[in-house]
C-alpha cells in the first residue's frame, strides 16, 4: 500500500516511470518501496462508434496521509509522468478506511 492504477498510458511509458516514481513516492510517503504496486490497465476508450486516445488517469489508493502529502505525491505523479512523456495525466485518490482493510483476515 499505496496502490497505483493506471489507465491510458503506453505500457512502456509505465515502466519508465515506474522506478523514478517509487523512489519520490518513498521519500514522499516515508514507507518501504516493497509496500507499492503498481496495475497497468490497458483500456479501450470509445465515443461516437470510435476509439479515442484519453488523458491518462492515476488512481491512487491508499490509507490517509493528509492533503500536504496527497498535494506532493499528485506533483510527483504529474512531474514523473511529464518526463516519461506523458504531457498531461488525471490523478485521483481513493481514501481507505483502515478498519475496513483486510490482510488475510485482519484489518489495520
Amino acid at each position: 500500500m499505496p496502490q497505483l492504477i493506471i489507465k491510458g498510458m503506453n505500457i512502456e511509458t509505465i515502466k519508465q516511470l515506474s522506478k523514478p516514481l517509487v523512489d519520490e513516492l518513498t521519500q514522499i510517503i516515508g514507507c518501504p518501496r516493497e509496500y507499492f504496486t503498481i496495475e497497468a490497465v490497458q483500456s479501450v476508450f470509445i465515443q461516437d462508434g470510435q476509439e479515442q486516445p484519453i488523458t491518462p488517469f492515476v488512481q491512487v489508493n491508499w490509507f490517509d496521509r493528509g492533503q500536504a502529502v496527497q498535494d506532493q505525491v499528485a506533483q510527483a505523479i504529474c512531474r514523473q509522468a511529464q518526463r516519461a512523456g506523458s504531457p498531461q495525466v488525471e490523478t485521483f485518490f481513493v481514501v481507505l478506511e483502515e478498519s475496513r482493510y483486510y490482510e488475510n483476515d485482519r484489518h489495520y
